[in-house]
């Protein structure tokens, strides 16, 4: 698990583009450029097991996006575990995230490794198509029509346990 460098940036474009058509994602009504922003690499060697980006705003960290390429192996939990470490360092009282009405797959894990739901926006992904990000598809996972933006927080309290169970790598 390291940082994000300079060097990785093309990779993490293309990883980006690859995985999710653009390097750009729509969150709460802007649109940021995941490839810019802080974030890890989880690697083995020189193989790239996932990645992660975050936001630094004011009091809060949004962990922007996160992609396991080794489903499995703990890469995901050790991803957002770094994000929790980086909001510790930086002194933010919130870890949170979007995610959209299609993904369960991200709910079911997002819950499972303690993130709540703390706001539905429906209708917002719709809102993000039309004037932010038309590259957004109408239909997901499972041919479920994407609407509806879902918000996740990691509570303060849990952040000391989550980062010591899920060190990287993962036992």
């Amino acid at each position: 698990m390291r940082p994000i460098e300079h060097v990785d940036r093309p990779r993490l474009a293309d990883q980006l583009r690859a995985s999710w058509g653009s390097t750009r994602v729509a969150t709460r009504g802007r649109v940021v450029d995941a490839a810019a922003l802080p974030g890890f690499v989880a690697q083995e060697g020189g193989e790239w097991l996932g990645y992660a980006a975050y936001a630094l705003r004011d009091t809060e960290l949004e962990v922007t996006v996160i992609e396991s390429l080794a489903p499995g192996r703990g890469v995901g939990g050790a991803l957002l575990a770094a994000c929790v470490r980086a909001a510790q360092a930086a002194r933010v009282t919130r870890v949170w995230l979007v995610t959209s009405n299609d993904n369960t797959a991200a709910l079911r894990f997002y819950q499972r490794h303690g993130f709540v739901l703390v706001v539905l926006r429906p209708g917002a992904i719709n809102d993000a198509r039309r004037t932010l990000k038309p590259e957004i598809p109408e239909r997901g996972n499972d041919d479920i029509p994407i609407r509806d933006e879902i918000e996740l927080e990691l509570p303060p309290a849990a952040w000391p346990q989550f980062v010591e169970r899920h060190q990287w790598p993962s036992t």
